[in-house]
């Protein structure tokens, strides 16, 4: 996703602030308005999420606890309610990561270098000695080798991809991928894909051999509810990632990547509109706000928690994902993505007065961003789920970077995006407006495999 910066005057916000600044500024007291969002909330809350001290907030690591410790403070504060079954705001679950220990290949009797080798297989071993022990298939110069393991996943079992040389450079960024592990929510499916970088297009013999190995991880959502008045069956879901990158680990100077777009804005403007909400104390609908773990690695976190609540009873997921900064419609205008398969959009836009402020449809449909933050978990089973962002995807120089820091923010377009996501969902919080569900046949399942 990316971001275009809005040139305006510095202040003490747009620098990175020393680990112990972000701290003591964390720990100010907070403003309590009359159901009036604050400036200087949001700016307290993304400071403390995108600070140097939380060294970018990687799944795993201690910052991310720190994180959530945070997030749950808040939820205290602000008075919100643990889900049902649960006796507080976070909620632990375990994922399994699974990494490659051996992979061997001899095609036609030619031992393949293991720098053109890769595999993605969540099995404890396999052994391919006959050719009709694997399905085979060979992607040419000119084929879609992106199409071509997309359809493998969804199909699953064990598959050999004998890639053409000239996609090298393609392979080398699967390579890379595939090497970092796979993470499963669940250990369900024993399947493989080896992609063998190669000119051998027919195989008389094959011998394959690959060896991986399995521990057991620990990560964290928070989530809080507001119970709804009068219609506390029906659920209003708010949301946004709370983890991002790390560090980098060989890199000099500055190696923190902060996160500040992604998503400690998204972060900051959940809990924000939670204490809007709470303020405001007058919601039909039950509200439901969550700091979702595991967004970057795998979107495991919205995957762990939509096993614990009836899809049927969320009448809509506002995920906020990137709205540091402003979009290509002008400073706090948002998009939504997916806006054709609900009328959700049409919903919102029906609660905001002025036509500037009107929430767009995604300008990059192109990029398939629907699928690519955890708005499609949910959508998977129904909900109108979608996540509104301002990024600007074509012009970014931030993404994934370490300059994605409080540097890189306009605040005062990310605090608009607030305020227009309040008054837009006014409807949903009331019980006044209810979207039409998606079809879980047209949305794309997730792989089998990775």
């Amino acid at each position: 996703m990316s971001l275009n910066k809005l040139t305006r005057k510095p202040s003490f916000c747009q620098h990175k602030l020393p680990v112990a600044m972000a701290a003591a500024f964390a720990l100010m007291p907070f403003s309590q308005g009359m159901a009036k969002l604050s400036m200087e909330n949001m700016t307290r809350d993304i400071t403390y999420l995108a600070s140097d001290e939380l060294r970018g907030r990687a799944s795993f690591s201690p910052e991310i606890d720190q994180a959530a410790d945070y997030i749950s403070k808040r939820f205290t504060d602000i008075g919100l309610r643990p889900m049902a079954g649960n006796t507080g705001f976070k909620q632990s679950f375990s994922i399994y990561s699974i990494s490659q220990k051996s992979l061997k290949v001899s095609l036609n009797s030619q031992v393949i270098d293991k720098e053109n080798l890769v595999m993605a297989s969540t099995m404890p071993t396999f052994s391919w000695q006959q050719n009709d022990a694997v399905k085979t298939h060979v992607v040419g110069e000119k084929d879609n080798l992106r199409d071509t393991l997309r359809k493998l996943n969804q199909e699953g079992g064990q598959h050999l991809v004998l890639l053409h040389p000239a996609q090298k450079a393609l392979f080398e960024r699967y390579r890379h991928y595939f090497n970092r592990g796979l993470t499963k929510l669940e250990l369900g499916h024993q399947g493989a894909i080896v992609i063998a970088l190669t000119d051998i297009s027919k195989l008389n013999k094959l011998d394959i051999t690959g060896t991986t190995e399995t521990k057991q991880q620990r990560l964290t959502n928070v989530v809080g509810i507001l119970p709804g008045k009068s219609k506390a069956k029906e659920i209003v879901l708010y949301s946004a990632h709370y983890d991002h990158i790390g560090v980098n680990s060989e890199g000099e100077g500055d190696v923190i990547n902060n996160g500040a777009d992604d998503d400690a804005s998204g972060t900051t403007a959940m809990i924000n509109l939670a204490e809007h909400f709470a303020q405001q104390n007058d919601n039909a609908r039950t509200l439901m706000f969550s700091a979702f773990t595991a967004e970057e690695i795998g979107g495991f976190g919205s995957r762990a928690f939509s096993k614990q609540l009836d899809p049927e009873q969320v009448v809509a997921m506002i995920n906020i994902e990137m709205i540091g900064k402003p979009s290509k419609f002008g400073p706090g205008t948002v998009w939504m993505t997916g806006m054709e398969r609900s009328d959700l959009g049409e919903l919102l836009n029906r609660q905001i007065k002025e036509e500037k402020d009107k929430i767009h449809q995604d300008p990059y449909p192109e990029q398939g961003l629907f699928y690519r933050s955890d708005n499609a978990t949910l959508a998977r089973l129904g909900v109108p789920a979608h996540s509104f962002s301002s990024t600007q995807l074509d012009k970014d120089q931030h993404y994934h970077q370490v300059s994605d820091d409080l540097a890189s923010l306009d605040l005062d377009s990310m605090f608009k995006v607030i305020q227009t996501l309040a008054a837009g969902t006014r409807g949903l919080v009331n019980g006044s407006v209810t979207p039409s569900r998606i079809d879980p046949a047209k949305v794309k399942g997730s792989g089998l495999i990775y």
